[in-house]
């Protein structure tokens, strides 16, 4: 005798079978996978729009010429104060300096000391004296000094982003900070779920064109290894 469910008062409905409670959660599974792919790709186009406007950018810039001016570039000599010699005991002490003189503080800094040397300049030996360098990245501008111990200035290069420019140092992270790295990670994450959840709504989760998706997967990442380990 087969079982019966009630759904509705005076009204019996046969039990669900092994397979069509399978069907269920399949078509369950799906609906779900949709919604996901539906929210993930709307967040994808936000960020989306200015990673693919500034991609096309920078792929054709050297090809089509493009005259779009993307850096204002200027240099100056930034003279130093009359006790610099006992004020400047190290190269991050003048990095503070240079820091609230110039009023920038980019999000990414570097500083770089290089010890005294002997060079060869014009068939002589001479002797080169340290070199302090610095550089801060900022979105909207990028600056860098050198300066060379026993000098009375520092060469400063600041570099002042267009628009275009602006954009273009944000598509490749230039000075940006930890927050725009996470949230272009999030880009990259939503473009790979897309692609997840794309090829198991095309399967319809059919066994057949799961294994031809799990084939075509492996022998993609098994290529990539191969060529991987051949560099």
């Amino acid at each position: 005798m087969n079982a019966v469910i009630t759904d509705t008062p005076g009204r019996a409905t046969p039990a669900l079978t092994p397979v069509q409670r399978a069907h269920r959660r399949s078509v369950a599974f799906l609906r779900w996978l949709r919604t996901i792919h539906l929210y993930v790709g709307l967040w994808g186009a936000a960020l989306g729009l200015l990673f693919g406007a500034t991609g096309i950018l920078l792929n054709h810039r050297a090809i089509l010429k493009i005259p779009v001016e993307k850096v204002v570039q200027k240099s100056a000599h930034l003279e130093l104060p009359d006790p610099s010699l006992q004020r400047f005991g190290s190269a991050e002490r003048m990095a503070q300096w240079l820091q609230a003189e110039l009023r920038f503080d980019g999000f990414q800094s570097r500083v770089k000391v290089d010890p005294p040397k002997r060079v060869v300049w014009a068939d002589r030996v001479v002797e080169q004296p340290a070199r302090w360098s610095f550089n801060w990245q900022a979105p909207h501008k990028a600056v860098s000094a050198e300066y060379l111990v026993g000098n009375r200035f520092v060469k400063v290069e600041t570099q002042d982003a267009t628009p275009i420019g602006t954009l273009t140092r944000l598509h490749t992270a230039s000075g940006v900070s930890a927050f725009w790295v996470l949230l272009a990670d999030t880009i990259a994450g939503g473009f790979i779920v897309l692609c997840l959840t794309g090829l198991l709504l095309w399967t319809r989760l059919r066994p057949i064109k799961l294994t031809a998706v799990g084939v075509s997967v492996g022998a993609l990442l098994g290529a990539i290894g191969f060529l991987w380990s051949a560099v």
